[in-house]
Parts: structure tokens; C-alpha cells; sequence
């Protein structure tokens, strides 16, 4: 943010959080780096209390861990950890898509129709940061489609931090490729479109969970490849 005089309002400990958050998966901070708060308070020209305060919220979402007697610092994820992130993923954006099934919209429908063409115009590797974005609001739409709100609000705090920030630390440079096939992705998302445009749901649920255990497959294999 550039204007540290911003900082000084009546919702001071949510402008820091969203600051540090921002940073977080930007990949200002690497996994497993200390978080000190005297140098955020310094650089916002605040008091190192907000910051505190802000620390506990991002603790609360997942980005940072406590450690006591030493202090916070971003968290990090093994293999296992990511796989068992990815599967999580797929069971509760497969039930989401199951109940989406019933209640999307033709309007939110048209919206998944946009950005899968908005996808396929971004598939160069140059684009990988507006390729995820694309594919994160498509996500986004439908488990939101789904009206079922706690599943809502676990898979928003899952994709908050994850796979987010994950991409971030680990392809934070547009010259690297995209974590799967295109052609298997835009496939995929059309498969998902198809079976929601028709009201079925056991075969909705089925395609996303299929879509994210791959994607998280690939992504995986990926990583050990690096």
C-alpha cells in the first residue's frame, strides 16, 4: 500500500492483515520465513499492536503458523500436505457442484461460458497469472452455485491459502509452464459446464472431483520434477 496515512482508520487491523496477506501470496514471503513485526510496523508507520492483531487473523485463515517462544512465520507444506489439500479440494467442490447442479443460474452459467473462452485465449505460459485467476473464479462460481453456505465458506478459507499461495511460491515467474495440459483442462471445465447445464448432479460432482485429483496429480509431479 502506498500511502502509509491509509493505516490510520477505524479498521486499521483488517487494512494490515489484508497488506500482509497480499504479500503472502504474491510470494513476498517464502515458505517457512519469519514474520517480523517491527520491520511491517516500520514500513506502514504504525505501532507493532495492528500487526499482532493482523498476524492472529492470518493464523486463523492458514497463511501463518505460531510458533511459541519464537515467533510467526509463513507456513509450509510438504508433498503430503499438498496432496491431502487436493483431496480435500475435490470432495467438498464435488458436493458443492452436486447441489450446484439444482441451482445454478443461466446467468452463472453464461458467466462459466466467459471465462472458459477467456481461459483459452490465456493459455500461453507468458499468461499463467491471468490463466489462474480465470480458473480460480471458475472454480469460485461453482461451488458458490451450490447455495449450501458452510461449504461455501470452508472452500473460500481453502483457496484463500491454497493452492493460491502454493502457485505463488513455487511459479512465481510467468516463464514457467502451467502446472497441467491445457487441452486436458479446458476439457475438463467443458465436461463440468455440461453436466451443471443439464442438472446432473451425481455427473457434476464426478467431473470435478476427477478434474481437481488430476490437476493435483499433475501439479505434484511437478514439484518432484523441479
Amino acid at each position: 500500500m502506498s500511502d502509509k496515512n491509509d493505516f490510520y482508520h477505524p479498521q486499521l487491523n483488517k487494512k494490515v492483515s489484508d497488506h500482509i496477506r497480499e504479500a503472502i501470496l504474491r510470494g513476498d514471503f517464502q515458505p517457512g520465513e519469519w514474520i517480523r513485526q517491527k520491520r511491517i510496523a516500520d514500513e506502514l508507520g504504525i505501532s507493532q499492536m495492528p500487526v499482532r492483531e493482523a498476524l492472529k487473523r492470518l493464523a486463523v485463515e492458514g497463511l501463518v503458523e505460531h510458533i511459541p517462544y519464537r515467533g510467526v512465520r509463513v507456513v509450509t507444506f510438504s508433498l503430503e500436505d499438498i496432496a491431502d489439500l487436493y483431496a480435500q479440494r475435490a470432495y467438498l467442490e464435488g458436493r458443492a457442484a452436486k447441489a450446484a447442479a439444482k441451482h445454478i443460474t443461466a446467468e452463472q452459467l453464461s458467466e462459466l461460458l466467459g471465462l472458459q473462452t477467456l481461459m483459452e485465449q490465456n493459455l500461453s505460459p507468458s499468461n499463467v497469472q491471468e490463466y489462474r485467476e480465470l480458473n480460480r473464479c471458475f472454480h469460485q462460481i461453482v461451488y458458490r452455485s451450490s447455495q449450501r453456505k458452510y461449504l461455501i465458506r470452508t472452500l473460500d478459507q481453502l483457496w484463500l491459502a491454497f493452492p493460491t499461495m502454493l502457485f505463488a511460491h513455487f511459479m512465481q515467474t510467468s516463464s514457467l509452464p502451467l502446472p497441467r495440459e491445457e487441452a486436458a483442462d479446458m476439457e475438463e471445465h467443458q465436461g463440468i459446464i455440461a453436466a451443471l447445464k443439464v442438472g446432473d448432479s451425481d455427473k457434476a460432482e464426478l467431473s470435478v472431483m476427477n478434474h481437481i485429483l488430476a490437476s493435483g496429480e499433475a501439479f505434484i509431479a511437478f514439484l518432484n520434477a523441479k
